[in-house]
């Protein structure tokens, strides 16, 4: 059946892609510690970055999108014998990957055009002023509320419903159900680096790690089935 080769494939190169691309935004763009910089250091930076810097924001958010499709296919993996609750986590699912699309989707449409008018020496202070409380709504809402606060929980949640299923099931072993509520619970944590939580960031992005490791395991399991 080649519906498990293929989930099992995007298992293993969606967390690949991700991390790649995250890796590299961090060495291109001091990602994502400069966006802890004011506003002009931030457009400045990302107008140097020119195309190269747009094209690797594109595919990052394309990673994202890459990512809808795996909830679906690894319900299906699981049939006949997915648990009812499956069903609720696949769309949740797909949801994490929409919320993380449209938090970064952002960065190769619209801060090109910011920072454009930002870095124009034609440009008002009046101008840069706007441009300013633009960028920062937009990283307010698309970013945080929706790309972050909403992707964080979304992503967690469906994790621990598969982890629940795999647990329950014997599709495969019941121990990478386990292994896989540490990271989420992680994952999960960083929702609350916007209430002072200094520590959440950081523990956010180390278990994105183990999660991205957790799933390429999954994959390989799926692989050998």
């Amino acid at each position: 059946m080649m519906l498990i080769p293929l989930t099992a494939l995007l298992l293993i190169a969606v967390p690949i892609a991700f991390n790649v691309t995250f890796f590299l935004l961090q060495r291109a763009f001091a990602y994502p510690d400069i966006l802890r910089q004011p506003t002009e250091i931030i457009l400045r930076r990302f107008k140097e970055g020119g195309a190269p810097l747009r094209r690797l924001w594109y595919a990052f958010a394309f990673s994202a999108v890459l990512f809808m499709p795996v909830p679906v296919l690894v319900h299906h993996a699981f049939q006949p014998d997915a648990p009812w609750y499956l069903a609720v986590g696949t769309v949740i699912g797909v949801l994490a990957g929409v919320f993380q699309t449209l938090g970064l989707i952002r960065w190769p449409f619209l801060v090109p055009f910011l920072a454009e008018i930002y870095t124009d020496p034609k440009s008002t202070q009046a101008m840069r002023d706007s441009v300013s409380v633009t960028f920062q709504a937009f990283h307010r809402y698309a970013g945080v509320a929706i790309g972050e606060h909403l992707g964080f929980l979304f992503t967690s949640t469906w994790t621990v419903l598969l982890c629940v299923a795999i647990i329950q099931t014997s599709l495969v072993n019941p121990l990478f159900g386990w292994l896989g509520i540490l990271p989420a619970i992680g994952v999960l944590a960083g929702i609350f680096e916007e209430t002072g939580f200094k520590a959440a960031g950081a523990i956010n992005a180390i278990s994105y790690i183990l999660w991205s490791v957790w799933l390429i395991a999954i994959g390989i399991a799926f692989l050998l089935l």
